[in-house]
């Protein structure tokens, strides 16, 4: 589908590097920009310290950084030709997952630039509020890596779950404009109730229907992670974008036991598009 409004989540540290490729990133599609500014609350050190005057001039002082912070974002932005709203958030008693997705119901995109991505709490929220509250799909966008969404070369991780299939979905446009899309697997099972008895085939006819150029691609995992083995396929590749679904089990085993998707956003060097 084509990107016409993107969300971006900014942190109140770094902020202004996350903002510069949201509006890079918006003005290569022509997309509505929404920035989201979290500002995470501190966590009060005694029972009754949320009514102490102490804790109370500490939260108005934060609100007024907070509304001077979204008066430079709207400054900002305002030079540029892009259409753009700016919201900010004060998560207090709550994470601000709720809030995020929200706003991600009326995105057709989320992304979480690189300072954001360093943010391990703001990062999960975003997962959370995006992904499975609203069902948005998320571009994560690593420290030091260069990010499109007009990428030439993309890798679609496939384990022929629904997660990878709503994907795949969500980045069609994308897909349809590069110049070769790899159907990844690691060590797929070739049978008609997993990958099916050609692994790979079925997606790879259903995006060749869709205009795309499409290899499919299997990969033993020779013992490593399969995180690692799809990352070293991108760099083999030379990948613009890796495309996957994300937390293909449930999300409590996920949140157990990592997986592919926790270890990709661990390890990543390339933007990475996920959709549950």
């Amino acid at each position: 589908m084509p990107f016409k409004t993107i969300l971006s989540v900014l942190g109140e540290h770094g902020a202004s590097e996350d903002l510069q490729i949201a509006m890079k990133l918006a003005e290569e599609v022509s997309a509505h920009l929404s920035a989201l500014l979290v500002v995470m609350a501190p966590i009060p050190s005694g029972r009754y310290q949320t009514l102490s005057p102490s804790w109370l001039e500490v939260r108005e002082r934060n609100l007024q950084k907070l509304a001077e912070s979204l008066t430079t974002i709207r400054e900002r932005i305002a030079v540029s030709e892009l259409s753009f709203d700016v919201d900010g958030v004060y998560a207090e008693v709550t994470g601000p997952a709720y809030d995020i997705g929200e706003r991600a119901l009326y995105a057709d995109l989320v992304l979480a630039g690189p300072n954001l991505f360093r943010n391990e709490e703001l990062k999960s929220q975003a997962i959370n509020g995006a992904l499975f509250q609203a069902g948005r799909p998320v571009l994560f966008v690593p420290p030091d890596v260069k990010a499109t969404l007009q990428p030439k070369r993309i890798l679609l991780a496939w384990d022929s779950r629904p997660s990878a299939a709503h994907a795949a979905r969500d980045a069609l446009e994308m897909m349809r404009m590069a110049q070769s899309v790899h159907v990844t697997m690691v060590d797929p099972v070739a049978a008609s109730r997993v990958s099916g008895d050609e692994p790979g085939a079925d997606v790879a006819t259903y995006l060749a229907r869709q205009g795309i150029n499409v290899s499919v691609e299997t990969l033993p995992s020779s013992g490593h992670l399969a995180a690692e083995t799809l990352q070293r396929h991108a760099l083999d590749i030379d990948a613009d974008m890796v495309v996957m679904g994300a937390y293909g089990h449930s999300k409590l085993l996920q949140l157990l036991l990592g997986g592919v998707t926790k270890s990709m956003l661990k390890e990543a060097r390339f933007p990475i598009f996920m959709a549950h």
